[in-house]
């Protein structure tokens, strides 16, 4: 088709794409040329900002590398992922709350024996970590699988740091027979997202701030289970009504308490102030095959 213009260019596009064979490709395309053709027109987009727009885009991919995913930065922030973690993990009542997955999880954590320490020599106050994972029943998940990621006090992954030897403040674990787990690591702290690249410009020209509450990431599997991924949020800490990524649940806030120093709940002995945190999780059986 020849001679076509802002009225036509819409319906030209889709009809190029009429014979997809992948019916699910299809509707997505279809629906994004749609969107994306009618944004342009909403805002009458100049050609100064469409290639302010690609360029943007282009430094996105170019500050992606394998400890930093600014993609999943660009997402979180605009509210996406909640969206797609929202749609994609609707739950009964009483189930543990899905939300973002982040973008500082790695595959392959070291394992751990219930009540090691976790933390691994990240730097921080001490922490112990404690629950249970249960069905929507109340029954006891045995041996489900438990991997835990964190930033250190300063706010920092162990990913973000080149110089690293070992990992820290992330593994996984397994709980017992009757679903309990337990382990050793750090009070969580607020901390900004990365913020010194594209994604970090585009909040401060939105006038946002890049921090987020005190948090743990888990993510929890069990056979004949839906995989949870979810974070437990810190009472009390800053920005839980305005978290960068949007990720906060009030289900997901519990109470980190503080005790003095002297007897751990592992039966030895702390010479400094330490925190406990206990919060049970209740996985969503599978949809069957």
């Amino acid at each position: 088709m020849r001679n076509l213009d802002e009225e036509t260019i819409t319906q030209a596009v889709l009809a190029r794409n009429a014979d997809m064979k992948d019916l699910r490709l299809k509707e997505v395309m279809t629906s994004l040329i749609r969107h994306l053709h009618a944004f342009a027109r909403e805002i009458r987009l100049t050609e100064e900002e469409w290639a302010a727009g690609i360029q943007f885009l282009t430094e996105v991919g170019h500050t992606c590398n394998p400890s930093r995913q600014e993609f999943i930065l660009l997402s979180d922030t605009l509210g996406l992922s909640t969206l797609v973690t929202a749609q994609n993990h609707r739950k009964p009542r009483g189930c543990t709350e899905a939300t973002v997955f982040g973008p500082f999880y790695v595959d392959d954590a070291p394992e751990y024996a219930l009540g090691d320490d976790v933390g691994n020599g990240m730097r921080g106050e001490p922490c112990y970590v404690s629950g249970q994972v249960r069905s929507i029943t109340g029954e006891p998940v045995p041996g489900a699988k438990i991997e835990v990621w964190q930033a250190d006090a300063d706010g920092f992954y162990d990913v973000q740091n080149p110089d690293r030897t070992s990992a820290q403040g992330r593994g996984t674990l397994k709980a017992d027979e009757a679903g309990h787990f337990r382990f050793r690591s750090i009070v969580a702290e607020c901390y900004p997202i990365p913020h010194d690249g594209p994604v970090g410009r585009m909040l401060d020209a939105m006038g946002r701030h890049p921090w987020r509450p005190a948090h743990l990431h888990f993510m929890i599997s069990a056979p004949g289970y839906e995989t949870l991924v979810t974070h437990v949020f810190r009472n009390g800490s800053e920005y839980l009504d305005s978290d960068a990524v949007f990720g906060v649940r009030s289900s997901l806030v519990a109470d980190w308490i503080r005790h003095e120093a002297g007897r751990t709940p592992d039966g030895g002995e702390s010479a400094v102030p330490f925190y406990t945190l206990d919060y049970n999780f209740v996985l969503n059986p599978a949809a069957p095959s």
